[in-house]
């Protein structure tokens, strides 16, 4: 089944020329099916590359998808055009009394910051509390899964000695846990961040399983007990060549950043191993199947 976006969003010439099947709402207006709703609060710079990069996930399921693209209100983007921002996002506000069935949280360049240094972090509260009343099951994405951990339970986050940067192996920790379904026994997984959420104080939370982690990237999967709320610290959604663009932005700015682990063939910068290809694609599959379809309400109202 497609997903519905607007067709003047630059991520729908770019999925259809990648043969994904994209629907315009006019289209989808004569479909005789209950879509998804799934609310994408998008707190990245870089809001077309990350949106399309999610919307490249949800599209690959039979199930129809509407999104919604939400950004803060507290905070506006200076990396992404007023008239992009006007045309296809919607602020929290204006998603107050819409009945959302899934969420996704993305991360943030503010880890090195306390959680109320944050402009937007009141309002991201507020967000996340909505998330927690009155959504199916969210997924929260690097900072923003240290944010939503912080929020929910107290966790906090620490400042790593260096940039976790690269592809990790990782392996279920859970078994016959619905999320991870149709993986490997051993699956790659993107990192890129500075700071790690406290292990010690996940293991202990009786309201959280760890899902999966790797020898070398800690804990990459945590869920809550009751799988409303999905942890991904690391970036199951990047591209083949995100995390060169984050390796060569670095070098531009003079830092001491390393060469991403595991991504570069013989240390070749034009020669990329993808490996976490179909893990991402399996992660968003399985959570729009097993953890959003089959639990929402058929209407929505009753949610």
């Amino acid at each position: 089944m497609p997903i519905v976006i607007p067709k003047a969003i630059p991520a729908f010439r770019v999925l259809e020329h990648e043969n994904i099947f994209v629907m315009s709402k006019k289209r989808a207006e004569s479909q005789d099916i209950r879509p998804l709703e799934i609310a994408i609060v998008n707190l990245m710079p870089t809001k077309i590359e990350t949106e399309t990069q999610l919307m490249r996930l949800l599209s690959n399921t039979p199930l129809q998808v509407n999104v919604t693209l939400v950004r803060t209100e507290s905070y506006k983007s200076s990396h992404t055009s007023s008239d992009h921002l006007e045309k296809f996002y919607k602020t929290f506000d204006d998603i107050l009394d819409k009945k959302i069935d899934g969420m996704i949280i993305t991360g943030a360049p503010v880890e090195t910051l306390e959680y109320d240094e944050v402009l937007y972090w009141e309002e991201l509260k507020k967000i996340m509390d909505y998330a927690h009343n009155k959504v199916t099951s969210s997924i929260f994405i690097c900072w923003g899964a240290q944010a939503a951990l912080y929020h929910y339970y107290g966790i906090n986050k620490m400042t790593l000695p260096q940039k976790l940067f690269g592809v990790f192996k990782n392996s279920a920790k859970s078994e016959f846990e619905p999320l991870l379904k149709g993986l490997n026994d051993r699956f790659s997984i993107p990192h890129s961040r500075y700071t790690a959420i406290d292990e010690e104080a996940v293991r202990a939370c009786s309201k959280l399983k760890v899902i999966a982690e790797g020898d070398d990237c800690g804990l990459s999967i945590v869920k809550s007990k009751d799988c409303r709320k999905f942890f991904f610290f690391g970036h199951s959604e990047y591209d083949r060549d995100t995390l060169k663009k984050e390796y060569l932005r670095d070098i531009d700015k003079g830092l001491d950043t390393a060469p991403p682990e595991n991504y570069f063939i013989d240390g070749d910068t034009e020669r990329i191993n993808m490996s976490w290809n179909s893990t991402g694609n399996l992660l968003f599959y399985n959570w729009l199947n097993y953890y959003v379809y089959q639990v929402t309400p058929y209407k929505l109202e009753d949610q």
